[in-house]
């Protein structure tokens, strides 16, 4: 069970602690207790209370990295089963699950899918690599996984060509995924000796705990867990009880990561990937497996995990500057509007489908709404006019038509006496009459 403050004054010397910052140590241990200061700050700590405090102040879920280099991805650590409790920590890799038969396909495909929204790079984040019989044609797509260039899993539960394998990618501290009831002693001393992570599955979650305890035994704690993919009501109900086991009930042995296989779950229709695959982003799968991602799938798949892993707390935001709509140029009209992601999405979606050439000025507004800034002093006639002088749009931009949103159509007079030479135009309340407006004013 995890410590609380007292606890964790009754383990900390009874000194009034100048190093680590505190008044008193009573104060410090409440600050460990609360997450905001780390037992490793007081030099007054006995070898012994540090590990006993450390693996009682961890977080339920262990905290894991896999991949090396620029590949290398962070999962677990979550702490709130609900993302208004607070920001989850971690958010899923999304992988395409490939074998030796069609490796060559899904890598083509995979490496189409690399875009950026909001500052956040989109690709394919993981490559497993599914063992089908044949060691050879196995350790070729490994081979191929690698060149590849982004983490790598090797689904495979025979021993020999699990060791091969690892040989092979072992500096790109892949994940082992392969342990089951029969072969566990095995394989998490292959998966120690080759520093990888080790992936543990059964037929159900019973099987599943049984084999993690005793993998613990052995003295092996980097382990990440297969939900499984015997069906969908399975595999969900194992996501969530192991989520719910290590963070309600403290439940230390199931308190890993996961992995979710949807290919496996979906039978072959990419329609139930994405719907599955958005599914274990929200509960709870820490990293999702597909057969491959389109496009079509990338979009709303990414679009909702960078939704899910922001914090609620911080607005998204796209980044101050002039963005060119539709192959505009320095003669084309400019519409102001907010940084706020969600109406920079609107806002450019309904000028793009106007298909008039437009320049979108994004001021720092906070990461506000219109109105939301407006009220909060962000979006004012000086901060317009400074953005304005900052970005030297006047030395980019020829044109002299400034559109700034309805709603906030009293700023007009001001702007006007702020930004001579320009023609200040109230546009629509509403974005979706703003087709209609671009088209009546430069069509």
């Amino acid at each position: 069970m995890a410590l609380k403050g007292l606890d964790i004054f009754k383990l900390t010397p009874r000194t009034n602690c100048k190093d680590c910052g505190t008044p008193t140590c009573m104060a410090f241990a409440m600050k460990v207790a609360q997450g905001t200061a780390k037992i490793e700050q007081c030099p007054h700590m006995s070898a012994d209370a540090l590990a006993t405090l450390g693996e009682a102040t961890a977080p339920p879920m262990k905290s894991l990295k896999f991949g090396a280099g620029d590949a290398e991805l962070s999962i677990g650590g979550e702490t709130v089963l609900f993302r208004h409790d607070k920001t989850f920590v971690s958010k899923n890799p999304f992988g395409v699950s490939l074998s030796a038969e069609n490796a060559d396909e899904a890598l083509a495909e995979a490496s189409k899918i690399d875009y950026e929204r909001i500052g956040e790079r989109m690709i394919v984040d993981v490559i497993n690599v599914e063992y089908t019989g044949d060691k050879d044609a196995f350790l070729g797509a490994v081979k191929k996984a690698a060149e590849f260039g982004r983490a790598i899993i090797l689904e495979v539960s025979d021993a020999d060509a699990a060791k091969a394998a690892l040989d092979l990618v072992k500096d790109k501290k892949p994940i082992l995924n392969g342990a089951n009831p029969s072969n566990y002693k095995e394989f998490s001393e292959i998966a120690t000796a080759a520093g990888a992570l080790l992936g543990v599955t059964g037929t159900n979650l019973d099987e599943i705990t049984d084999t993690v305890k005793a993998i613990e035994e052995l003295g092996n704690k980097e382990l990440v867990i297969d939900v499984g993919s015997a069906s969908v009501k399975d595999a969900f109900a194992n996501a969530v009880q192991i989520r719910r086991a290590a963070l309600k009930d403290n439940e230390r042995s199931l308190g890993y990561p996961t992995i979710v296989n949807v290919k496996k779950l979906a039978g072959g229709c990419s329609r139930k990937e994405t719907g599955l695959a958005s599914l274990f982003t929200l509960k709870y799968g820490s990293i999702v497996l597909l057969s491959g991602i389109s496009y079509a799938q990338a979009l709303p798949l990414y679009g909702l995990r960078q939704n899910i892993y922001t914090d609620p707390q911080k607005p998204m935001t796209v980044e101050e500057g002039i963005y060119p709509i539709n192959g505009a140029d320095a003669s084309g009209p400019n519409i102001l509007t907010v940084d706020f992601a969600l109406t920079y999405f609107i806002i450019s979606g309904e000028i793009e489908r106007s298909g008039v050439p437009a320049n979108l000025l994004i001021p720092d507004a906070g990461g506000y709404s219109v109105l939301t800034a407006w009220a909060a002093g962000k979006l004012s006639a000086s901060s317009i006019a400074r953005f304005i002088k900052e970005q030297d749009v006047e030395g980019k931009i020829t044109n002299r038509d400034l559109t700034i949103p309805g709603k906030v159509a009293v700023l007009k007079g001001e702007l006007e006496e702020s930004l001579p030479g320009w023609n200040i135009i109230v546009g629509p309340n509403e974005a979706v009459s703003l087709v209609k407006f671009l088209k009546e004013r430069y069509s």
